[in-house]
């Protein structure tokens, strides 16, 4: 398959503070993952050859209320550890996207993510399909959570869904290494960043396959 840069949207979810950065919420959580797979200059590099090429650069940041009312009043699970936390509240460092990848002209941002699905409470469907997106390239936090969610809601929408390997991080290499193994093969087209960047220069064919009933 040929990788048209015009229709593929390279999608950066919560490249943010509270993750990316020292004093971050939850740098601290993610930090391991992050060092192991050399994460963010292996993202640095991802998007510059991605603007090179042509291709869409989409941030998909998230953030609440600074007393989260516009969720539920009885979280559970992850969404109960982000309150507990105090995460990813508007208007602070925390929110803000890393300065290593900060958006430039061009760039897109979505606005609204409440969820862990990049779909599920923004307009990034709309903004993919009204800008001709048919190849979504996914990288960001978590590997297993909001990476995963959305790759999964991509996958279902008809999308050509990418997973860049070494360009995701969670809270521990275990779940890491699970999701890339026995999740990602069955909704995306899953490779490290190096080898995205050969497809876009040409040097390599892209072959979607994945993984189905084995």
């Amino acid at each position: 398959m040929e990788l048209n840069p015009k229709e593929t949207a390279l999608v950066l979810i919560e490249f943010q503070n509270d993750f990316t950065s020292e004093g971050g919420i939850f740098y601290g959580a993610v930090k391991g993952v992050m060092e192991s797979n050399n994460m963010l200059q292996n993202t640095v590099d991802t998007v510059a050859a991605a603007r090179e090429a042509g291709v869409h650069v989409m941030f998909v940041p998230i953030s609440f209320t600074e007393d989260y009312h516009e969720i539920t009043t009885k979280p559970y699970g992850i969404m109960k550890g982000v309150i507990d936390n105090g995460a990813f509240k508007k208007n602070t460092w925390g929110t803000e996207i890393i300065d290593i990848l900060k958006p430039e002209n061009g760039d897109v941002i979505i606005e609204g993510k409440r969820s862990f699905c990049g779909f599920a409470s923004t307009n990034l469907d709309y903004i993919l399909r009204s800008t001709g997106i048919k190849n979504v390239v996914l990288a960001g936090y978590l590997t297993n959570c909001c990476v995963e969610s959305t790759m999964r809601t991509a996958y279902d929408k008809g999308y050509n869904v990418i997973t860049l390997t070494d360009c995701c991080a969670t809270l521990s290499q275990a779940e890491h290494d699970n999701a890339l193994k026995s999740d990602f093969p069955m909704f995306s087209q899953p490779m490290t960043h190096n080898e995205f960047i050969d497809v876009l220069e040409n040097q390599k064919e892209l072959e979607m396959k994945g993984k189905g009933y084995e």
